[in-house]
């Protein structure tokens, strides 16, 4: 499995070109205001005590340089990246899942950044937009979660819109004029970009677009109808940059689907999430792999038969920073496994 953000800022600045990475962008003027998530938030300086709620925002403070801003963190799917170990083991864990409201507020931050809004939101877990309003506490919510995504129907709500990275470079720009780092966040959209074409480029480059595959998040129970990726998440994304086919025809962004359906698609690739979390048996990637092996059923479908299997991390299959590691794995594991036949 590729090692993941293994080189994000030597490599990008490698493929993306010394000029236009040192390009200057307009320094932020103050006060700032930000339309985020149907609320304005309003920034009369760069905020010094930050709670991040949510991997996906963490890194990408951390890819910004503002690693040293961070008070405390909370909801982590897997471990962070090698280069910021050092870094965030200095920064207080407030819970590994689901924070209290009073553990963020005790670290008396002058922002919020949240991943999901069923933890801060008309109904957060955490606590809601209001609660934090009335200890003058700005909150940010990362826009793909709520761009294009009804967050009312319960649950993890209901992606109107196909995700698309967009969303997180929009997170990547709001927070770089927040903090005042905009050439910072200016060089890491460009960077990432050039890694998304030359994913593409490489698949393009031996005819697999003709390829058909199936994501695999988790499930209930290790033998029960799979949480698989439909069109609208960030697989969807994935497979529309590299131009192969979801064999689970589905607006739904994480639909059950059986697996005499499945076998009967016959998937060319499967995709399996691997996290660090355990809410449910098929978390555990080990455990998916024996059961695609062992099943009378699924061992027969051709992934499985020609180990057509690409581990990859669960977060890459989530609307994430990740999600461009999860282009760069299938890309890699598509010219391995050579173009369709």
């Amino acid at each position: 499995m590729t090692r993941l953000y293994n080189s994000v800022l030597a490599a990008g600045v490698i493929a993306a070109g010394i000029t236009t990475l040192s390009a200057p962008a307009k320094a932020t003027t103050y006060p700032l205001t930000i339309e985020n998530c149907g609320h304005s938030v309003t920034f009369d300086h760069a905020p010094n005590r930050v709670v991040s709620i949510g991997q996906s925002n963490t890194e990408i403070l951390y890819l910004l340089g503002l690693g040293e801003k961070l008070v405390g963190t909370a909801v982590w799917l897997g471990p962070v990246q090698e280069e910021f170990q050092a870094i965030n083991e200095t920064i207080p864990r407030l819970a590994d899942n689901d924070p209290s409201f009073e553990s963020v507020v005790g670290q008396k931050p002058d922002l919020v950044t949240v991943q999901f809004q069923w933890h801060v939101g008309p109904n957060g877990k955490v606590g809601s937009l209001g609660q934090f309003a009335e200890l003058s506490i700005p909150v940010y919510t990362a826009p793909a979660d709520c761009q294009g995504k009804d967050n009312t129907t319960g649950g993890d709500g209901t992606r109107i819109d196909a995700f698309s990275m967009d969303r997180i470079y929009q997170t990547i720009d709001d927070l770089s004029q927040i903090f005042d780092v905009e050439t910072r966040g200016a060089e890491l959209i460009t960077r990432l970009k050039t890694r998304e074409q030359a994913a593409r480029e490489k698949v393009t480059a031996i005819q697999g677009r003709d390829l058909s595959i199936l994501f695999w998040f988790s499930s209930a129970e290790i033998d029960v109808d799979p949480y698989v990726a439909g069109a609208k998440g960030a697989p969807g994304y994935i497979m529309s940059i590299l131009g192969v086919d979801n064999v689970i025809k589905s607006n739904e962004e994480w639909p059950t689907v059986g697996w005499e359906t499945i076998a009967r698609a016959n998937p060319d690739i499967i995709a399996i999430g691997k996290m660090d979390r355990r809410r449910f048996p098929a978390d555990d990637w080990e455990l998916k792999m024996h059961f695609l092996k062992t099943d009378p059923v699924v061992r027969e479908m051709a992934a499985v038969k020609a180990g057509h299997i690409v581990v990859m991390d669960a977060q890459s299959m989530n609307p994430t920073i990740r999600t461009i590691d999860g282009i760069e794995a299938l890309a890699k594991a598509i010219t391995s496994f050579g173009p369709a036949q």
